[in-house]
């Protein structure tokens, strides 16, 4: 199998898109934002997904967007933060690429998704109790899925990346030994 993929990881607001598309580029390689493939392919917003099929509908999208995505093979792939909540998409991740852990706190959750009314599971009275809550069931599964873990508060999205860069070269030395 082959791990040329990188696919990112982490609760919402922890830079995946941003992170990808730089990193993509560092790297040569196409980028792929889940939710932007799922409403492409869909033709219809994330928000109205959630409202007419659910979460459960949503979710069944996103497997199969996946399945598509990790045998385009040499793809960086930004997740949404609930990808890694299915059994089938957890192997799918770690059986056809490398993931990058992009973990952060809660406070800077709430500060890069402040504004944001497309994150349907936001639209609540208090988000840092969502926020909260959702760490601390997704929390332990990004730890056990992750090749890579970088944590990004306090850093720019190019020092991001260049952490990356550097566990990407760590891991293909460790691998070629």
């Amino acid at each position: 199998m082959s791990k040329y993929n990188i696919f990112l990881i982490g609760p919402m607001g922890a830079g995946k898109s941003t992170i990808g598309r730089l990193l993509s580029k560092e790297l040569n390689l196409p980028f792929k934002d889940s939710d932007r493939e799922i409403e492409a392919r869909s033709g219809a917003d994330i928000p109205w997904i959630f409202d007419v099929e659910g979460e459960e509908g949503f979710r069944l999208r996103e497997t199969g967007m996946l399945q598509d995505l990790v045998l385009d093979e040499r793809v960086v792939l930004a997740t949404g933060g609930g990808a890694v909540l299915r059994q089938e998409n957890r192997q799918l991740l770690t059986t056809y690429g490398t993931v990058v852990y992009l973990e952060t706190s809660v406070e800077q959750q709430l500060e890069r998704t402040s504004r944001d009314k497309r994150r349907p599971l936001l639209q609540q009275a208090d988000p840092r109790l969502v926020l909260t809550e959702l760490l601390s069931i997704r929390g332990p599964i990004y730890e056990s899925l992750a090749d890579i873990t970088i944590h990004t508060d306090g850093k720019s999205p190019r020092g991001v990346v260049s952490e990356i860069m550097e566990a990407l070269d760590q891991l293909n030395l460790n691998r070629a030994q």
